[in-house]
């Protein structure tokens, strides 16, 4: 038999330590969750002293580049800056989810992590991480100190499995929410790249053309006595007015620019643009689906884990962007506080749709709303792929017609305008 010394975590969040006669570390570990608590750290005597000086080492002695030699609060600021992207917070969740998975204490596989660097999210963070919990700070409190890699979700999930003692399902299951979000935003974009490519080399075409085959053309024409077309005659007069009065046309871009962004930055400009994002005739349809499709998400997500309703619903309102919806659900929110259930209050807005609200009803009356929300979403997500489809087969020909028209009327008007010249010498 072996002493070992650990530090647990209790469900109420008090640290405690103390001294375990076991056969192993794995023994002491099964002895330790017998006993109800969440293993921080297990160490045998002779290597506690060691441990506690590795961990007494603060995680801000170097990083490895010019910023360790930077004040700390500088130094955290250029190291963190960068918000993570979804499939970088989901690879790390699932990292750590898994190390813990494996019986490892917390602190050792914070200690892991910083050597399994999520691209994304450095080293340094889990270094931090592991440092504050061995100060006795819980995971949830460690992370609300980091809120640029760590949002509200993430830290409240967290939270909710510290105390609910099922971490390590609750990391599970972030890492398939990031995932899933990763990968609609990912064909989200992907559905728009086709368009904005052909719309690139439309433009580009059209610039080459009229900056270095032009010049060319019009030397011919003007050497020549010959009355051009009318569609020649409108091309040169485009030319000459972008070669003379190109910096009044760069004036009114920025002009609009500018004035587009405080129309955006005000309240009303606000409201207008996104009551046209979820209005309009087909791209509407996309961001509804797509925001519905994330509330219900990550609605879903947070009841699930034990996240109390209130708190989900202020969490899931930060990170809606359209203003609309998002008043809609500070009504909910408000009305959910005064008694009312969930599907009242969604209802009476107007704004979300009656499947969601028909949906989150008979999920109240069977005490299971996350399950008819992570219902919902699949619904919005498969829906969404579709109208994704409908939406770039729509748009593809129309950008294709516009560009041949814009490519045609270059051709045109030099064609036109040699075949005048081969007219004309002909008659001669």
């Amino acid at each position: 038999m072996a002493q070992f010394q650990y530090k647990a975590r209790r469900r109420d969040g008090q640290t405690v330590t103390g001294v375990l006669e076991v056969t192993d570390r794995g023994a002491a570990l099964m002895q330790i969750e017998r006993l109800g608590l969440f293993p921080l750290a297990v160490e045998s005597p002779k290597n506690a002293a060691a441990a506690a000086a590795a961990a007494a080492d603060k995680p801000s002695a170097s990083t490895g580049s010019w910023t360790e030699f930077l004040p700390p609060s500088l130094r955290h600021y250029f190291v963190h800056q960068r918000k993570p992207k979804l499939q970088e917070l989901a690879t790390f969740t699932n990292q750590l989810a898994n190390l813990l998975k494996s019986g490892m204490p917390l602190t050792v596989a914070l200690n892991s992590m910083t050597h399994l660097e999520t691209k994304g999210i450095p080293s340094d963070v889990s270094r931090q991480l592991k440092y504050d919990v061995t100060e006795g700070k819980g995971l949830s409190e460690a992370m609300a100190k980091q809120p640029v890699i760590f949002s509200s979700l993430y830290i409240n999930m967290v939270k909710a499995g510290e105390q609910s003692g099922a971490l390590v399902d609750v990391l599970r299951r972030m890492g398939d929410h990031f995932e899933k979000f990763a990968e609609v935003s990912a064909k989200f974009k992907s559905a728009m790249i086709y368009p904005l490519f052909v719309c690139c080399v439309g433009i580009a075409i059209s610039i080459f053309f009229m900056t270095v085959m032009l010049p060319s053309f019009m030397q011919l024409f003007q050497g020549l006595n010959v009355k051009l077309p009318l569609m020649t005659r409108m091309l040169i007069g485009l030319n000459d007015f972008i070669k003379h009065w190109a910096w009044v046309i760069i004036l009114v871009i920025v002009a609009i620019v500018i004035i587009v962004n405080r129309f955006r930055a005000s309240a009303t400009g606000r409201r207008t643009i996104d009551r046209w994002q979820i209005t309009a005739p087909i791209f509407g349809k996309v961001m509804r689906l797509h925001i519905f499709g994330q509330f219900s998400r990550t609605l879903a997500t947070l009841l699930h884990n034990g996240v109390p309703v209130l708190t989900a619903l202020e969490i899931t309102e930060q990170i809606i962007s359209n203003s609309i919806i998002r008043e809609a659900i500070t009504r909910a929110r408000q009305d959910v506080t005064d008694g009312k259930t969930l599907a009242q209050p969604l209802a009476k807005s107007k704004v979300f749709p009656q499947l969601m609200v028909d949906l989150i009803k008979i999920g109240e009356d069977t005490g299971d709303v996350p399950g008819s929300l992570a219902n919902l979403a699949e619904t919005y997500e498969s829906e969404l792929q579709i109208a994704l489809r409908v939406m770039t087969n729509m748009i593809e020909p129309v950008i294709i017609c516009v560009m041949a028209i814009g490519v045609g009327f270059l051709l045109i008007s030099v064609l036109s305008a040699l075949f005048a010249i081969t007219s004309s010498i002909q008659a001669r």
